[in-house]
């Protein structure tokens, strides 16, 4: 099974051919293409590993929607001092369909 490794937004993610995944907001419009640095790619030939990227590693993707996550709360407190803080925050993403590792 093919695979490879990309970085997006500072993270590393594992992607394999037709599969969507969840990456930090890329600034892209749905059904644009787009372009990954590429750490590792495995195949049929074999892994191979960048230093620290690959060059010429092809990996098809497209953005399918953008979204937000589902909110979470951070909650501060210092006990016996009457200090409370609670603020929310929802991460935004881009969802990304893998069309194919070449």
């Amino acid at each position: 099974m093919a695979y490879a490794i990309i970085r997006s937004g500072g993270k590393q993610f594992r992607v394999e051919p037709d599969s969507t995944i969840r990456l930090p907001l890329i600034a892209k419009n749905a059904g644009d293409a787009v372009d990954f640095e590429t750490l590792v790619v495995a195949d049929d030939n074999g892994v191979r590993i960048g230093a620290p990227l690959i060059e010429n590693a092809n990996i098809a993707a497209s953005v399918v929607s953008h979204g937000r996550a589902k909110k979470i709360i951070v909650f501060k407190k210092k006990r016996r001092k009457q200090y409370k803080r609670t603020q929310g925050h929802r991460q935004d993403f881009t969802l990304v369909r893998i069309d194919s590792i070449g």
